[in-house]
């Protein structure tokens, strides 16, 4: 019997250790993988945070501050106050190319 467990608990521990290695799905391998996954998804959620922080700063002051308000409606919308004129400059029109076709 001494000589079968020299040979039967070495085989058990190796076992254990290439399960634990390379097996299931709690294996060395794939711990890693799901640390490297939860680092990109957390990057993903900072710069998510940020973005919707901005988002909700420029809500607040659209809705309490009357200065940006007047700014948005003045540059996307022309707006103007009463006794003000509106000057808008565009660009000339593109002449049309001459037909090199029809010569």
């Amino acid at each position: 019997m001494g000589r079968l467990s020299r040979f039967v608990l070495p085989a058990l521990i190796a076992l254990a250790v290439y399960y634990v290695l390379f097996g299931g799905e709690y294996s060395l391998f794939e711990v890693r993988r799901a640390r490297s996954e939860v680092a990109i998804v957390q990057t993903r959620l900072d710069s998510l945070s940020q973005v919707n922080d901005s988002l909700r700063a420029r809500a607040d002051s659209l809705q309490n501050d009357l200065a940006t308000l007047e700014q948005l409606a003045r540059e996307q919308y022309g707006m103007i106050r009463d006794g003000e004129m509106l000057y808008r400059f565009t660009e000339p029109p593109i002449p049309p190319a001459p037909d090199s076709a029809g010569g």
